[in-house]
């Protein structure tokens, strides 16, 4: 007996359309949701590479801050100017150059088949930023058909031998020397570095010293040289693009201000000159 065509089980048109909404919904919040922890993901990514790389070059720079000055008990070399342990200069175009590092140290060579058999050498470290050439890519393109660079700088360092008999720095390609390198890049998108040197007494000597400013007299007594790196997101970081001020360390004039979508972060540290006496 056939059955009545109202008793057949089945799902209207309108149902289907409900569960079909209502799946969009449950996909469009899932999404939603999805895009939400990736974004915290990627920002909580960003900041720790950030001040990963950045706390590593600080970490490198401390190393050498702590070895200026030093050398060996039986070191002959004669110091002069050019042999100073800690050099700062100071940037005085804020926005196109940061502050500048030079350390110099002592070591020695050791050569059992040589006399003397110990030959001592100096080293000069030099930390220094110059304009960075990553192509920003989110600016117009420029006449010539390129992008022109990203407004943050690299930070270079370099390690030179000092020449006993010219009494010069030695050329770190031409030298022999495996010790020594020209100028590389040890961190891209820095905002702003500043070095600051502090006397026993705890207090800034402005200017820094050099063998020939007003602080001259000061050049063996810097204890602390307080560092403020400052970099930035290789990526936009911010959703909203506003003014954003960074702090400087001492000199409000270098507080940084930018209204963009670049997270900034400034990492500052106290590195003492532990063999600066040792002259």
């Amino acid at each position: 007996m056939k059955k009545k065509l109202s008793s057949v089980a089945g799902v209207t048109l309108i149902e289907i359309l409900i569960g079909l909404l209502i799946s969009v919904v449950m996909m469009a919040a899932m999404y939603t949701s999805y895009s939400v922890v990736n974004s915290t993901y990627s920002q909580v990514s960003d900041r720790a590479k950030i001040s990963s790389a950045g706390r590593d070059v600080v970490g490198m720079m401390l190393r050498d801050i702590r070895n200026a000055g030093y050398k060996y008990f039986n070191d002959n070399i004669p110091t002069t100017n050019e042999l100073s342990p800690i050099l700062i200069s100071k940037s005085s175009t804020f926005g196109k150059a940061c502050d500048k590092l030079e350390i110099v140290t002592g070591d020695v060579n050791y050569d059992q088949n040589r006399t003397p058999k110990y030959q001592y050498e100096r080293y000069k470290i030099t930390y220094e930023c110059k304009a960075s050439t990553i192509p920003d890519k989110s600016a117009p393109v420029l006449g010539t058909g390129g992008y022109p660079p990203i407004k943050a700088f690299a930070l270079y360092k370099s390690k030179l031998a000092w020449d006993t008999n010219s009494k010069k720095w030695k050329n770190p390609d031409t030298d022999g020397n495996n010790k020594t390198y020209g100028e590389e890049i040890v961190l891209e998108y820095v905002s702003d570095l500043v070095f600051n040197a502090i006397d026993e007494n705890g207090y800034l000597i402005d200017p820094p010293p050099s063998p020939t400013n007003a602080t001259k007299d000061k050049l063996y007594n810097i204890k602390i040289v307080d560092i403020a790196l400052s970099v930035r997101s290789s990526k936009e970081f911010y959703r909203t693009s506003k003014l954003r001020e960074l702090f400087a360390m001492t000199d409000t004039k270098r507080n940084l201000k930018n209204t963009d979508k670049f997270l900034r972060e400034t990492i500052v540290v106290s590195a003492h000159a532990r063999n600066l006496g040792l002259q």
